[in-house]
């Protein structure tokens, strides 16, 4: 694959619902275009993108891949990305280095929660946006319905630049407002037709559309519409890339990948309407620790965001990254200004799919692959050496599903962390923790799926097997009156015994930690033993009375007791503050505390009875409703802990993916009597196991 000026390049992302024909599309651009040999499918499990076994396996896209087009002397690098929410951290990826999104879009099933998604990360990150509206080959399939759909989900930026013509439920032409022509295909290539005399209303309605559209984006186009002049291909075409470029206009075209009808039309859209990295403009950078700018230029000063790693346990790790400004050469030192670290180029990629073309050299604008650096991660910039350049990183969300990990295999530990590390560097939406309290190994996620895939993966590419299970709830327990106790230890068994008496209160205490304090008199205890009675409770304190979870909140005053001058030892009055404490715990009413989250949940108006009615059945407390930008809510709350193992996965269910939340630990509380009474007859029976 040829170099390209970046003027002649086009970084396009893919985004949409799940089985929307993202990876379909891509797969039609490539063979239309003979970058592959073959149109592969989806449901065959052979196309260029989808190559990844657990892909394959499950017929969906769970990572982005990059399949470059070459396309009348431009090269667009389409980033297909997951259309299923659990995989949103790979979206953020290919969002984050393209200029351009193209969000596809079933034409029988129509918009979806994907389009949203895709159209809001977009609109963030100040992409252009087009729509591609495709399946026009499957029955019901309806495009007129489907731009009306667009124009009351997104507005009047929603733009047709062309229609088909159907006869019955099959797409037989396409008619082209841009070019002012009809296209008839076969096997994708359109035979070139005047327009039939009579369009239709419905096509005649989008095509004034479209017009004024472009019509408002010059004072000049705007007053030839009002004089009902038709505008020529260059001045729509003039009209549509401003419009594109702010935002205005996000063009819908139409067509299908099986068919390969209309796919021209969108590659001639991209390379005629749609801005290269140049047109974007100067890049924002931190250089030498102050803000600054980057022009994308290849004789510039070298500059590249890592957006993509994979792990892999023979090869290593694997860097996509997109050159912003300079030239990435092959064999050359570079300096990774997030890590501190240099790095030594070795061989560079150009790749598509996981098929790898060796390269020189990777200029301004374009994207590449290269493996073997040590010390760079997902989000890194990698600049000139001597150089200090850092570009914006990705902006991941947290994981807000977990779930344990046991090994199947005795003896997995150290593979198992060994390979959550690996797919930690993968993947930036994935978290993995020891729980030192509940002695579980936590991993976290976006979702079921997203666990299900990674612990597939640890089986397929690290060769351990995990079995997952829920999360157990760290609860805590305390006192709720004050007692007296004594705690007494005297052991003789023929020459030095062991002596140690001690006189305890136990109370609520005002800190979480335990407060100890001694009031004595007269040297009952010396005081040389006062650690050991400290020691003795702080190591008790580790495991309550009813259910085994530490205590908290607790005062301890050690008041009297006795010694014996020979027998008396630390380890004596360890023991005697460890009876004391189990004597002390049982007497001063215990009760068993849970934890207690801070949950904001961001969700549409229309939810909002819904989401308040579960967060009740959680046994949650409403705290507030606050509007915010969008027709969206937020509610804030309290809830226990224990009731939100899957809420990640039970609110996506109630709000079709539309509804987010954050989850913070606030405090702990008593827990009610139903539930304590749940949690300990369950550690009792653990007990027994």
């Amino acid at each position: 694959m040829k170099q390209y000026p970046v003027d002649k390049l086009r970084n396009v992302v893919l985004l949409g619902q799940g089985r929307s024909g993202k990876t379909s599309f891509a797969e039609a651009a490539l063979f239309l275009t003979k970058g592959t040999d073959r149109l592969g499918k989806t449901a065959d499990g052979n196309t260029v993108c989808d190559f990844d076994p657990e892909e394959i396996k499950r017929q969906i896209s769970i990572s982005t891949a990059v399949a470059p087009v070459e396309y009348k002397g431009h090269k667009i690098n389409f980033l297909d990305t997951p259309g299923y929410l659990d995989f949103v951290g790979e979206v953020m990826q290919g969002v984050r280095v393209a200029e351009t999104a193209l969000l596809v879009v079933s034409g029988k099933g129509g918009p979806g929660v994907g389009t949203e998604k895709g159209f809001e990360y977009a609109s963030k990150a100040g992409l252009s946006k087009m729509f591609f509206v495709g399946s026009m080959d499957v029955e019901n399939a309806d495009f007129f319905k489907t731009v009306e759909q667009l124009r009351e989900v997104f507005g009047i930026s929603v733009c047709p630049t062309c229609c088909p013509v159907m006869e019955g439920e099959k797409m037989v032409a396409l008619i082209d407002f841009v070019e002012r022509n009809m296209k008839v295909y076969k096997n994708g290539v359109p035979e070139i037709k005047p327009l039939p005399e009579d369009l239709g209303d419905e096509a005649n309605a989008l095509w004034d559309m479209m017009s004024e559209s472009v019509a408002e984006t010059s004072e000049e186009l705007m007053e030839k519409f009002f004089n009902g002049e038709y505008f020529s291909r260059e001045e729509t075409i003039n009209g549509l890339r401003a419009g594109i470029a702010d935002g205005s206009i996000a063009p819908v075209l139409c067509g299908s990948a099986v068919t390969l009808e209309g796919i021209d039309n969108v590659l001639e859209t991209i390379v005629s309407a749609t801005p290269s990295p140049a047109d974007k403009g100067d890049i924002k950078a931190e250089i030498d620790g102050r803000e600054g700018a980057l022009r994308p230029d290849p004789d510039g000063d070298l500059a590249a965001i890592v957006f993509k790693t994979v792990a892999d346990p023979f090869v290593g790790k694997m860097s996509y990254f997109k050159v912003v400004s300079g030239t990435m050469k092959a064999d050359s030192q570079v300096f990774n200004s997030t890590s501190g670290q240099n790095e030594k180029v070795g061989k560079l990629f150009f790749i598509r799919g996981n098929k790898q073309t060796e390269t020189p050299a990777i200029g301004a604008g374009d994207i590449g692959f290269v493996s073997k650096l040590s010390s760079t991660a997902t989000g890194d910039t990698l600049c000139a050496a001597g150089k200090n350049i850092r570009l914006p990183g990705i902006d991941f969300p947290a994981p807000s599903y977990s779930m344990s990990i046991q090994p199947l295999a005795k003896g997995d530990e150290e593979k198992i962390s060994s390979g959550l590390q690996r797919l930690a560097e993968e993947d930036r939406t994935f978290s993995f923790t020891l729980n030192p309290e509940t002695k579980q190994q936590v991993i976290s996620g976006m979702g079921d799926v997203h666990l299900d895939v990674l612990v597939s993966k640890l089986k397929s590419k690290f060769g351990t097997g995990v079995e997952l299970g829920p999360v157990r709830v760290p609860y805590r327990e305390t006192i709720r009156k004050k007692v007296k106790v004594q705690g007494r230890h005297k052991k003789q068994s023929g020459g030095h015994g062991q002596f140690g008496d001690v006189w305890i209160e136990f109370e609520p205490g005002d800190t979480e930690d335990l407060t100890f304090a001694e009031n004595i008199f007269g040297g009952s205890v010396p005081k040389n033993f006062f650690p050991a009675v400290e020691k003795g409770l702080r190591e008790s304190i580790q495991k309550g009375v009813l259910a085994g979870y530490p205590v908290v909140n607790l005062k301890a005053t050690l008041v009297d007791g006795s010694y014996h001058p020979v027998d008396s030892s630390e380890m004596a009055f360890k023991v005697a503050a460890n009876l004391a404490y189990k004597a002390g715990m049982e007497a001063a009413n215990p009760v068993l505390l849970e934890p207690i989250g801070n949950l904001k949940v961001l969700i549409p108006d229309s939810m909002m009875g819904d989401i308040i009615g579960d967060i009740n059945k959680r046994r949650g407390r409403i705290l507030g409703m606050n509007p915010v930008a969008g027709g969206l809510q937020e509610v804030e709350a309290d809830v226990p802990m224990a009731e939100m193992g899957s809420y990640a996965v039970d609110l996506r269910s109630m709000t079709q993916g539309r509804g987010s939340f954050t989850l913070e630990f606030a405090r702990y509380e008593e827990a009610p009597p139903n539930v304590a009474e749940k949690v300990i007859a369950e550690a009792a029976a653990a007990q027994e196991e």
